[in-house]
């Protein structure tokens, strides 16, 4: 684990003290995920439950209770069974929970029907993030509702419902010294995976063929699982935005977009290169491929404390409506076609998100009606891209089909950026060098 335990503490004690005195926080693990008729996904904990522990099985439910004194930090936790456990692998129980978790009080998940509405009985506010999981918001509420029923002997039931996302994710979306160690690790296993990619492509190959090389290069480091689906897109493929299908062959001629990151302990990456399958840009394809290029590294550059959220974005839109403007896929003045936002018929998404334990990382982009300044600690994504319709009639022939992005993972540093994704080639002459090699 290379988030240490003082680390999830000091997590803890920050949350309690943004809290309303005499408040109680719950936090549920996210639940299991059946796959077919018998077998679940692999399991994944809920990211701000993980976020506080470290703990990291199902069935689990974090309460943070401020000035209780007989410990504030308790975890509900299911019991070891020794039969389960030969089946399905070890359990920290509550002795566990305690011990490796440094939780102050543990309970057996199976009575927390008993035990927890005592612990919010008396408590002005419950933080508690309401419309995440529906069965466990009715749980929440047969608690309170518990409590409410006993008013006439004394009880005293929680009167506010406080939303605990607003400050969890902001806390979250603040990277530690160790979290950035994590994800740029997270950036280098996903940057070799890519080269990977680009160093065995060739026409002929199937996409799915392309996402096993990369699947097996996060393997064997250590990051056993993707962050995301994986996109392989081939051709026109790589004009569909989110396309996971990755089941066409390849073609010499035509382009492939990978759109690719590992998980490494619950910390994201999330790189996209493009690419030619026979290692050779076209004309067309080079042409559309350099203003993608300049438009990420006009917002790359605008990555940096005091500016907004929204400069990146304004960058790539600034770039890539005058790119195609040059290349007569628009007409106009750019000032008017940025205005009329003619370019979201090539580029239709935004430049990045917050990047973190989620790939669309927890965060507001908007503070106070207004884009979120950039500080240091926030890592985000930059993303520009062209995508020109295979169907487009008003251009011509030779652009269709050619769906390009580019994307890196940035950190915002006390002075500027750390691009946390760098090792992977991006200019033209370094991704034909490295296939041709």
């Amino acid at each position: 684990m290379r988030i240490t335990k003082q680390e999830f503490a000091r997590r803890r004690k920050t949350l309690m003290g943004l809290m309303e005195p005499n408040s109680i926080a719950i936090v549920a693990a996210a639940p299991e995920k059946p796959r077919s008729r018998d077998t679940d996904y692999p399991y994944r904990q809920d990211s701000d439950l993980f976020y506080l522990s470290g703990f990291s099985e199902p069935q689990t439910v974090l309460v943070l209770i401020p000035g209780r004194p007989h410990g504030e930090y308790v975890l509900f936790v299911r019991e070891r069974d020794r039969e389960r456990e030969i089946w399905d692998g070890y359990r920290a129980g509550p002795e566990g929970a305690c011990s490796e978790y440094e939780a102050d009080d543990a309970f057996p998940i199976d009575d927390i029907d008993d035990i927890l509405p005592g612990l919010i009985e008396g408590r002005e506010r419950v933080y508690y993030a309401m419309g995440k999981d529906s069965e466990f918001d009715k749980q929440v509420m047969d608690w309170v509702n518990t409590i409410r029923a006993k008013v006439r002997s004394g009880a005293t039931p929680p009167g506010e419902f406080l939303d605990l996302s607003h400050f969890l994710h902001d806390m979250r979306l603040f990277k530690s010294a160790a979290e950035l160690r994590v994800m740029r690790e997270a950036g280098e296993i996903s940057a070799r995976a890519h080269v990977r990619a680009m160093k065995l492509c060739k026409p002929g190959l199937m996409e799915y063929q392309l996402e096993a090389e990369i699947l097996h290069e996060f393997g064997m480091n250590g990051a056993r699982a993707p962050a995301y689906n994986s996109i392989v897109g081939g051709g026109k493929n790589g004009c569909i935005l989110h396309y996971i299908e990755n089941s066409a062959s390849l073609k010499g001629g035509d382009l492939v977009l990978i759109d690719a990151g590992c998980e490494l302990e619950s910390y994201a990456a999330d790189i996209t290169r493009t690419f030619p399958v026979n290692g050779k840009f076209t004309p067309e394809q080079k042409a559309l491929y350099e203003i993608v290029l300049r438009a990420q590294e006009a917002a790359i550059a605008t990555v940096k404390p005091g500016n907004h959220w929204n400069d990146p974005h304004n960058a790539t839109v600034q770039v890539i409506t005058e790119g195609l403007v040059e290349l007569g896929l628009l007409e106009g003045k750019v000032e008017e076609l940025i205005a009329a936002e003619a370019y979201k018929e090539f580029y239709m998404h935004r430049a990045g998100h917050w990047l973190g334990m989620d790939v669309h990382d927890v965060g507001d982009y908007k503070v106070g009606g207004e884009w979120r300044v950039l500080e240091p600690g926030m890592v985000l994504t930059v993303e520009p891209g062209i995508y020109v319709a295979p169907d487009n009639e008003r251009v011509a022939k030779k652009w269709r089909g050619i769906g390009i992005r580019i994307e890196d993972d940035v950190a915002i540093t006390k002075d500027g950026y750390e691009i946390l994704t760098k090792d992977v080639p991006k200019r033209v002459d370094e991704i034909e060098a490295l296939m041709a090699g």
